[in-house]
C-alpha cells in the first residue's frame, strides 16, 4: 500500500467518524430508541459516499438497517417502460369490483442511491394494509442520469398505469394514488403536478420527508440543521449536484415543487406529509403542506417528534417509524 493510498484510506475513515457519529449539539433532542441503535449499528459501519470518488458500485452496498421483514402479497411482477422498470405488488384474493387501487410509490436515495427493491417492506405493508395495487419504479438515476429524467420516468409510469393498468394489473384508473421518500417524495409531488396539468385525476399523494425546494441552505431552510444525520447539508447538496448540475434549474417546479403556480397546486390531489423533527427538510416539507392548503387542497401534516431523515424505514425498531 502506497504513503498516497493509506492517506486517502484515513481521510475516508475520519470522514466517516465524523458524518455518522452523532454531534453533542443535538443528541439530547434525538428520540433515545433511535440514539441506542444508531450507535450500536451505523456509527462505526456506514461509509458516507460523498467524500468518496463517485463509482456506481456504491449502489451495491447494504440497504437501510432497520426495516422490518417484507410481508407476503399475492404475486409480484416486473414490466418494463422505455427507460426504466416497474414491479407491481398485488394482493391476494380478488379483484374488487372496478378494479384495485393503485399507488405509484417512488424510493429514496437523493435520486442517486436505491432501486426497485429498496422500499419491498414499506411497499408489501402498504399492499396489505390499504388492500391497493403498488406499483414501485425504478427510475434511472444521477449522476449517470441527470433532471429531468427521473420525472419523465415518472411521467411515464403513471400514463402506463392509466393505460395499461386496467387490463394489465387490474386496477381502477379512477383510484390512483402516487406516493414516495424523500427524494421519491419530491418526484410524487411533482407527479401529482404533472397529473393535474394533463388532467389525469389522483386520488391522494403521500409525501414522506420530502424534498420540495432545491434552493434550500443552511441560510434558509436548513437552519439549525447542520448537524442532522444522515442528511447533513453536505449530503444533500452533493446529493442536489449529482441530480441538479445546473443552478438555473433548481427553481422549476418539476424540480422544486415549491414554485409551482398556485392555480396548479390548489388542482392537486389531497396530501398527506410526514416530516422528521431532526431533519434538514423539515422545514420545507411544512412549508410545502402550507402552499398546498393556501391553494384549496386538503393538506394533514405530520410531524415525528425527535426523528431523524430516515427513521420512516426503520420500522423495524423504531415506535416512531411503526406510528
Amino acid at each position: 500500500m502506497t504513503m498516497i493510498v493509506a492517506l486517502q484510506e484515513i481521510r475516508i475513515w475520519l470522514l466517516s467518524k465524523l458524518n455518522m457519529s452523532i454531534h453533542p449539539s443535538i443528541v439530547d433532542k434525538l428520540d433515545p430508541e433511535y440514539v441506542a441503535f444508531h450507535n450500536t449499528y451505523i456509527r462505526d459501519y456506514v461509509v458516507p459516499a460523498e467524500p468518496l470518488t463517485w463509482d456506481p458500485k456504491m449502489r451495491e452496498r447494504p440497504a437501510l438497517p432497520g426495516t422490518s421483514e417484507p410481508l407476503e402479497v399475492g404475486s409480484i411482477k416486473d414490466y418494463d417502460l422505455s427507460e426504466a422498470k416497474i414491479r407491481v405488488f398485488t394482493p391476494k384474493g380478488e379483484h374488487p369490483a372496478g378494479g384495485w387501487p393503485v399507488l405509484i410509490w417512488f424510493h429514496g436515495g437523493g435520486w442517486t442511491f436505491g432501486n426497485i427493491s429498496s422500499d419491498t417492506s414499506f411497499v408489501t405493508h402498504m399492499v396489505n394494509a390499504a388492500n391497493c395495487v403498488a406499483v414501485s419504479v425504478d427510475f434511472r438515476l444521477a449522476p449517470e442520469n441527470k433532471y429531468p429524467a427521473a420525472v419523465d420516468d415518472a411521467i411515464e409510469s403513471l400514463e402506463w398505469v392509466v393505460s395499461k393498468g386496467p387490463s394489465e394489473i387490474n386496477i381502477n384508473p379512477s383510484r390512483i394514488s402516487v406516493g414516495g421518500v424523500s427524494s421519491g417524495g419530491n418526484i410524487a409531488a411533482i407527479l401529482s403536478l404533472k397529473a393535474a396539468e394533463q388532467k389525469i385525476p389522483l386520488v391522494s399523494q403521500l409525501l414522506i420527508v420530502p424534498v420540495t425546494d432545491n434552493t434550500a441552505s443552511v441560510d434558509d431552510l436548513w437552519a439549525e440543521k447542520e448537524h442532522a444525520l444522515w442528511l447533513p447539508p453536505s449530503r444533500m447538496i452533493w446529493f442536489r449536484n449529482n441530480y441538479l448540475p445546473n443552478k438555473k434549474d433548481w427553481t422549476k417546479w418539476d424540480a422544486s415543487p415549491t414554485f409551482a403556480p398556485v392555480e396548479l397546486l390548489g388542482k392537486t390531489p389531497k396530501a398527506f406529509i410526514a416530516v422528521c423533527e431532526m431533519d434538514i427538510l423539515k422545514n420545507e416539507g411544512i412549508a410545502y403542506g402550507e402552499k398546498l392548503r393556501k391553494a384549496g387542497v386538503e393538506v394533514e401534516t405530520v410531524l415525528y417528534p425527535g426523528a431523524p431523515h430516515p427513521i420512516m424505514a426503520m420500522d423495524g425498531f423504531s415506535k416512531v417509524a411503526e406510528s
